[in-house]
């Protein structure tokens, strides 16, 4: 399909910078048997049944944006993601400076040496002078918000660009529909007996890259870590064989659960990369509800709702959003998405 297929047009001032507060004040769009319905997310309990279940990403954001030195050029790494042999892959800017052995320094006691190159990114070896890696991140990392924020990072991203559910260091983006659970819509959802579980998916720095081909058949998406655990697939299966409906919070949590299904509709355990990509005519498995920010155009993300709501569908969606003053992206108003029968 044409990359072009899936563009549209927001104003900037629908962009969001900052999340409303509380979280769950957020606007829900729900999109269910052929309507769109404006309301709050805390309206959620009141669209599914005590047969449900949610199904959250785990994954907590790490402070993965570097600003360093090779010499006198100033060097912006991305940390994407770790490797079994304990070095990293990131994404350099300016690239192009960047050469074998060459030494990044972050500060007197942090730095890191590039040993080679792997697709678009960079592999780095740190050197961190007896500290823990993760100690090193929180001192000299940023938070890496989305470029459309156009601002940097500060103090308060550190607390709202995680969600209440982060255990699990590895990602480099929060899985955003996430973003809007509060301990008060928690509470509300169990008193209603609404479940909820947990999948792993650490979000890798290719999720801010753009879509650079003219046809989604040549877009190569980059790998992620992602883990259901076997009492996890074995507790989604339950729900499905007693009538119930797995509720995705979030594109990553969808991408995880049909990562480990099978043709046969069965969840399995999964501890493995996955480089899922969802287009229109794929024929989704595991996941009956979707629950979802507002997403890039021409993205991968955006092709993957089109292919779980339908071209058509999808962009009644966002011409309602667009309209009716949705607020966008990582920090933005969410919705909630039941496909319609087939």
């Amino acid at each position: 399909m044409r990359v072009d297929d899936f563009d549209y047009v927001l104003p900037d001032t629908l962009i969001a910078s900052r999340p409303l507060e509380p979280r769950h004040n957020a606007r829900l769009l729900v999109a269910q048997n052929g309507q769109l319905r404006d309301g709050s997310v805390m309206d959620l309990p009141d669209l599914l049944t005590d047969k449900d279940i949610l199904v959250f990403n785990n994954t907590r954001v790490i402070p993965a944006r570097l600003f360093g030195f090779r010499g006198n050029v100033k060097i912006e790494l991305l940390l994407h993601r770790p490797r079994a042999d304990g070095l990293w892959e990131a994404f350099a800017k300016p690239m192009k400076r960047l050469h074998n052995h060459d030494r990044i320094v972050f500060a007197d006691d942090f730095a890191a040496d590039v040993l080679g190159r792997v697709e678009d990114r960079v592999v780095i070896s740190f050197a961190t002078y007896g500290q823990t890696l993760s100690s090193c991140l929180e001192k000299y990392g940023h938070i890496p918000l989305p470029h459309y924020m156009k601002r940097e990072d500060d103090a308060q991203d550190r607390k709202n660009y995680q969600t209440l559910f982060a255990r699990h260091d590895g990602a480099v983006a929060a899985p955003t529909a996430s973003l809007h659970f509060t301990p008060q819509l928690m509470e509300k959802l169990a008193a209603k007996g609404i479940r909820h579980t947990f999948v792993t998916l650490h979000v890798g720095a290719g999720t801010f890259q753009p879509v650079r081909v003219d046809d989604t058949k040549d877009h190569v998406m980059h790998s992620e870590w992602a883990e259901v655990t076997p009492q996890t697939a074995a507790l989604l299966n339950e729900v499905r064989q007693k009538g119930g409906r797995i509720m995705a919070v979030g594109t990553t949590v969808l991408r995880t659960l049909e990562s480990a299904t099978g043709e046969d509709g069965i969840i399995k355990p999964l501890a493995d990369e996955t480089r899922i990509f969802i287009t229109p005519g794929y024929r989704f498995k595991a996941v009956d509800v979707l629950m979802t920010n507002f997403h890039l155009p021409k993205s991968t993300l955006i092709m993957l709702v089109s292919a779980f709501m339908g071209m058509e569908r999808t962009r009644q969606i966002y011409e309602h959003a667009i309209a009716n003053h949705y607020r966008f992206y990582s920090y933005g108003d969410s919705s909630i998405l039941f496909p319609e029968a087939s």
